[in-house]
């Protein structure tokens, strides 16, 4: 009984979870899809029975049959409190689904890759078009594609809310889908903020491993105001974002080909690829492996933060098809 008891509580929890990833009301049969590409297999009739359940104990509520069902302020309260079991490790499960749905095709130039959203107030988009632009033509970012939503558009997956403006940037998780693809092991290891002197990577100066971590750390850092993008741009001395993975060292060729591939389509972000078994920006390295910086693609996002210009982020949220990106500076002129 007490079995069944946590199985119902677990289904419960990732249900609310795909409500609250959503800005709009959701339906069975679209709530059953989004917890099947999140491993969570539940038929629509099974969701339908969790759903009356939580109707009854007021975690969601029913907007109209044909609308569906939306979160209450109990359903968010009980996320924030669902078992400490299934916080860990949050982040990087998301890495681990984003890859898996990256289905971007080196040779063809055809797919989709993954994206963070950020969301702008409408008033103050062309503002920090015009801060981001340093970073972007910089290349302080995985790429300069980007895409643009107005209120009640879609991005990816997420409906763009009233008075916002979302700018999806391509995400570093690309590189994990890339190389799953190919066959490629990589280990993501952690998000953190790199320190920069005279243009050039030194150390890494604060970190947040994945494995142990529920957020997305990128966002936990601009929150925090830890970076300073717009002055390694600038000065080519500050702290911007930075991600670190591990591969076997005897992929080391194919990964340079594929890297090669990548900038040839406008995307990457690769910053540092070491020796074998040598520290990278003084982090220690493991026998017979090769460890990979790569740029933040929210890094220009948080020169905008810097710059005082309030930012709402998904980082790792979704992905889009590779032919909707176009270059920043498309949007920015």
């Amino acid at each position: 009984m007490g079995f069944e008891t946590q199985d119902v509580e677990r289904k419960t929890i990732s249900i609310l979870r795909v409500l609250s990833d959503s800005k709009t009301p959701l339906g069975s049969r679209v709530i059953a899809r989004r917890l099947k590409d999140c491993g969570v297999e539940l038929g629509e009739r099974a969701v339908r029975y969790h759903l009356k359940l939580m109707d009854e104990r007021k975690l969601t509520q029913l907007v109209g049959r044909r609308d569906g069902r939306v979160l209450t302020e109990r359903g968010a309260e009980e996320i924030g409190c669902a078992l400490v079991k299934d916080k860990i490790g949050l982040a990087i499960s998301r890495i681990e689904l984003l890859a898996f749905r990256t289905d971007f095709d080196l040779d063809s130039g055809t797919g989709s890759v993954p994206i963070n959203v950020s969301l702008f107030p409408n008033e103050r988009f062309n503002e920090a078009l015009q801060v981001m632009a340093p970073s972007f033509a910089a290349g302080l970012c995985v790429s300069d594609l980007v895409a643009v939503a107005r209120e009640g558009e879609i991005l990816g997956e997420l409906v763009i809310p009233r008075g916002k403006v979302g700018l999806a940037t391509v995400c570093s998780v690309l590189i994990n889908g890339t190389f799953l693809k190919l066959g490629i092991p990589i280990d993501s290891k952690f998000s953190g903020i790199l320190q920069f002197r005279n243009y050039k990577p030194l150390r890494f100066v604060e970190l947040i491993y994945y494995s142990g971590c529920s957020l997305d750390p990128s966002d936990v850092f601009i929150r925090a105001k830890m970076t300073s993008v717009s002055k390694v741009v600038r000065e080519g001395e500050g702290k911007l974002l930075a991600t670190y993975r591990e591969i076997p060292s005897l992929c080391q060729p194919v990964v340079e080909k594929t890297v090669a591939k990548l900038k040839e389509a406008g995307l990457g972000g690769l910053l540092i690829m070491g020796g074998a078994s040598e520290p990278v920006c003084e982090i220690p390295v493991e026998l017979n492996r090769i460890g990979i910086v790569l740029f933040n693609g929210l890094n220009p996002v948080a020169a905008a933060v810097e710059a005082g210009i309030e930012v709402e982020n998904y980082g790792m949220s979704t992905i889009i098809k590779y032919k909707n990106l176009i270059k920043f500076e498309e949007v920015s002129g």
